[in-house]
């Protein structure tokens, strides 16, 4: 959006006669509330050498506001506090499954929690968080996968990473 400067409200003044006809119009119009394209194509698409030329000279401004901040990037599951535990590891694979596997395949994410629900020691836990890191991986890539695999990883005691 293009708005005058003082200058461009001062060569709109009685008397105040530097520009031609065709910049005179477009400071006329130029009010912040127009877009910068529609300005730009007045007189057969001359508008965009005279709005150069009156931005350049400082009778024009550009106010357009600053391109919006990018969303902050979220994690790849919700981070669970506390101690590394096959408590909390089991309860980030239980989410896990229910936000990258049920809104898309609904059998698919109870096949999950049912496996889930059944692994009750380690190595079936384990088995069950690598089959759907595979998943994961083949529904939202190799980089997705690699980052919750290295929040499963701080979740889990040191005992099980170390196989004792």
């Amino acid at each position: 959006m293009l708005n005058k400067t003082d200058k461009g409200r001062a060569e709109l003044q009685p008397g105040q006669r530097t520009l031609g006809q065709r910049e005179r119009a477009v400071l006329l119009v130029a009010d912040g509330r127009r877009a910068t394209a529609s300005l730009q194509a007045l007189f057969d698409g001359q508008g965009k050498a005279i709005v150069d030329r009156l931005l350049a000279e400082g009778y024009l401004v550009d106010d357009a506001p600053p391109a919006p901040a990018p969303p902050p990037r979220k994690p790849a599951a919700d981070t669970f506090s506390g101690p590394p535990s096959l408590a909390s590891a089991r309860m980030f694979l239980f989410d896990l499954s229910e936000r990258m596997f049920a809104p898309r395949d609904k059998a698919l994410a109870e096949r999950y929690r049912h496996a889930l629900r059944e692994a009750r020691d380690v190595e079936p836990m384990l088995a069950v968080g690598r089959d759907m890191l595979a998943d994961v991986e083949n529904l939202a890539g190799a980089e997705r996968a690699q980052a919750i695999r290295e929040r499963l990883a701080k979740l889990l005691p040191e005992s099980v990473l170390s196989g004792g």
